[in-house]
């Protein structure tokens, strides 16, 4: 592209156009007390080696879970990735492929995105499943617009058990909606099915819970769908750590409506937050008002097998009155890593990650609480992830572990002030019996 510089008197024209007398008024909406008025204070240019020494030298301050013991969960997981999911996943013609707008140009790519969607379904038990969304906390956005569209109704209930921060997103996601998002008081770490029964009117869209919820405990699902469906409501699911489908109930059998969640868990990592991958699936029957794209399985006119984008329901594609989202691009590669993952596991082995999780987080709960000063916050049912009260503020005790290369877990008093003594900890399959042990001695130690 050639850059072609714009005249005085060409500026002048363009700004009278646009209804302002100079570029300054632009940024009237920026306060005057934090507008650069001169060049940025950088220092002088460095030739490529220093400079990549210098990058270097600053991403050796960073800790990460490569050289930390994690006991941090709450959302973003740390699982282990075999080494044959990058191998594959991160192939060059799936680094560079972009949205499959050109069917007949990128089968491979909508191939992954339909067996992608096949194994949410069969994960979530599920009917059909997108591949479009951006994180578990808009997916869980939308998922509550969709709601409100199917059944024509202005409320939203959402239990405090779901993540603090996917609700923070549900509220900017209806801030400009019909839709009025209420919270629904958790009690003893889950959602009480009187509270919900009682708080149910025929004005309500969803019931949205999250199971394991943020406290890590198991939610009456079943129960909750019952009392959500006698209302006319819909009970939508939010699941932050997947690889627990491996172990209880997927909600499809416990009749969720629909089912959102984050995919990081399945084969991608940390990365320090992002990008992440969001999950949404529903019933057959919804299909119409599933926001994103939709993969299908077709043949041509000799009978071969051929993969479309069957559904897309973005601004873009169809009459703007009728669009569901304006979701305008993809997580592609996290859902591709999602289904390399899985794929690799089988059956039996996502079976056997989420045991793991769970026998290794039910060692580590006995073994804090039964420590002099802790205790476990609630006593339902729970996964991979437990909350304790401490003896000492849980920030302390962090940084204290930090000293000992230990990532603790999440303080909780941000979120929930009851909770201010509250630290919800979470041990994956990564975790060994000698770094839980050793957790425990530090925690000792800090008495």
């Amino acid at each position: 592209m050639k850059y072609i510089p714009v005249t005085p008197p060409e500026r002048e024209r363009m700004l009278r156009s646009i209804g302002v007398r100079a570029v300054d008024d632009l940024f009237r909406d920026i306060p005057e007390e934090v507008r650069l008025r001169g060049p940025l204070d950088l220092p002088p240019a460095l030739p490529d080696p220093d400079l990549l020494a210098h990058v270097r030298g600053l991403a050796g301050r960073n800790a990460d879970c490569d050289r930390l013991t994690c006991f941090l969960g709450a959302g973003a997981y740390d699982h282990f990735v075999p080494s044959t999911v990058p191998h594959l996943a991160l192939k060059p013609e799936f680094l560079t492929a972009y949205t499959p707008y050109q069917a007949e140009l990128m089968q491979g790519e909508l191939q992954a995105l339909w067996e992608y969607q096949s194994l949410m379904c069969e994960l979530t038990a599920m009917d059909v499943a997108n591949a479009s969304m951006y994180d578990g906390a808009s997916a869980t956005g939308e998922a509550a617009h969709m709601a409100a569209d199917l059944t024509r109704r202005t409320r939203v209930l959402v239990s405090t058990a779901v993540h603090p921060e996917y609700r923070q997103v549900l509220r900017t996601y209806t801030s400009h909606l019909r839709i009025a998002v209420e919270d629904l008081p958790a009690q003893n770490g889950v959602t009480p099915p009187e509270a919900a029964e009682r708080a149910l009117g025929d004005d309500v869209a969803a019931l949205i819970i999250q199971s394991p919820n943020f406290f890590g405990c198991l939610e009456d699902g079943q129960a909750l769908a019952k009392i959500a469906h006698t209302r006319g409501a819909l009970l939508v699911v939010a699941i932050a750590d997947p690889i627990s489908l491996g172990l209880v109930r997927p909600p499809g059998e416990y009749d969720a409506d629909i089912v959102t969640g984050e995919g990081q868990a399945l084969g991608n990592a940390l990365n320090f937050g992002g990008p992440y991958l969001g999950m949404i699936a529903t019933r057959e029957s919804f299909v119409r008002r599933l926001p994103g794209r939709l993969a299908g399985r077709t043949v041509d006119t000799e009978g071969r097998p051929g993969y479309v984008l069957t559904l897309q329901t973005r601004e873009q594609h169809i009459r703007r009155a009728k669009a569901t989202s304006n979701i305008c691009t993809n997580e592609a590669l996290n859902a591709l890593i999602a289904a390399v993952y899985l794929s690799t596991l089988g059956r039996r082995g996502i079976q056997d990650v989420a045991e793991l999780n769970a026998r290794k987080a039910h060692y580590a709960r006995e073994r804090i609480a039964a420590l002099p000063g802790y205790r476990l916050a609630f006593a339902a049912p729970a996964f991979n992830e437990f909350v304790v009260r401490c003896p000492l503020p849980p920030e302390e005790i962090n940084r204290r572990l930090l000293g000992d290369q230990i990532l603790g877990g999440l303080p909780l008093g941000r979120f929930y002030p009851d909770l201010r003594d509250g630290w919800l900890v979470c041990v994956t399959e990564t975790r060994t019996r000698a770094e839980i042990d050793r957790l425990v001695g530090c925690l000792e130690a800090l008495q």
